[in-house]
């Protein structure tokens, strides 16, 4: 089976052409979960099947997060995935993405540079969650319908806090009742004019990532709507690099680079065992 290793801004993906390589769907959880496991495997945060279109776009893309868990979509793996789609004829510079989400369209900027329009933001609406005896007045936002969940929660200082404290105050969000399907957890720090660090413990990869397009994604788009940053190009800067973030009338847009790590060939049997 070929496989092809990328990675956006930190947030790192394997790639298969279902088209060609025919594994039924449900033995993808199981791949997905042997191949992400790193160290035992090639390792990542997420794995990538591109799949034969059913609405009209140039592809499907079915994304698993490292736990063979199903998700609804991934905007860096997005992002990698409209450049694997480009560099490899499945479409041309601008090419529409079909996801469990909902359509995503991506745009080719430069080699390694792409921008892709993420879901539309379905909801959004603040709750107060309390935690160890303090409230944190929370953004809760869907992208897309069905719809990834995200919360977004303002932490001053994010830059110095200690790695323990925010590893369990994300996970007991992550798992909070208040989100029925849980959620994505977002912390974030304004630094300057459009301009903010941002940090999130992923679901399904149950941990911190060095990016969250999705995430990041709602961040923003929550900010904007706060009239707390422009929605013009706002920067993000996250553990793995820097992202861009446009949100207004036309949507919800993700910039930011990729990169081919390195492609191959597994050994199937040994995989599927």
């Amino acid at each position: 089976m070929k496989f092809t290793k990328m990675h956006g801004a930190g947030n790192d993906f394997i790639i298969i052409n279902n088209i060609e390589e025919k594994i039924p769907v449900a033995e993808l959880p199981k791949v997905a979960e042997k191949l992400c496991h790193r160290r035992f495997s090639i390792g990542a945060d997420g794995f990538m099947v591109v799949d034969h279109p059913e609405y009209g776009g140039d592809y499907k893309m079915r994304f698993y997060n490292s736990d063979g868990s199903l998700g609804e979509m991934c905007g860096n793996g997005a992002r990698c995935i409209a450049r694997y789609g480009n560099e490899h004829g499945l479409a041309g510079d601008v090419q529409k993405i079909e996801t469990i989400a909902g359509l995503v369209i991506g745009y080719k900027e430069s080699e390694d540079l792409y921008r892709i329009k993420l879901n539309d933001v379905t909801t959004m609406k603040h709750i107060a969650i309390q935690q160890d005896e303090k409230e944190y007045d929370c953004v809760y936002v869907e992208l897309g319908d069905p719809g990834i969940p995200h919360v977004v929660v303002e932490i001053p200082g994010l830059k110095d806090m200690e790695s323990e404290e925010l590893q369990q105050l994300g996970r007991n969000l992550r798992h909070c009742k208040s989100f029925p399907k849980g959620a994505n957890v977002n912390f974030y720090d304004i630094i300057g004019k459009d301009e903010l660090v941002e940090l999130t413990y992923e679901r399904g990869v149950e941990g911190f990532t060095l990016a969250c397009g999705t995430g990041t994604g709602s961040v923003v788009a929550a900010l904007t709507r706060e009239n707390l940053v422009s929605g013009n190009n706002v920067k993000v800067n996250v553990p793995g690099g820097v992202l861009y973030i446009t949100f207004n009338e036309k949507g919800l847009f993700l910039t930011g680079p990729t990169a081919v790590v390195a492609e191959g060939i597994i050994n199937e049997k040994e995989l599927l065992k």
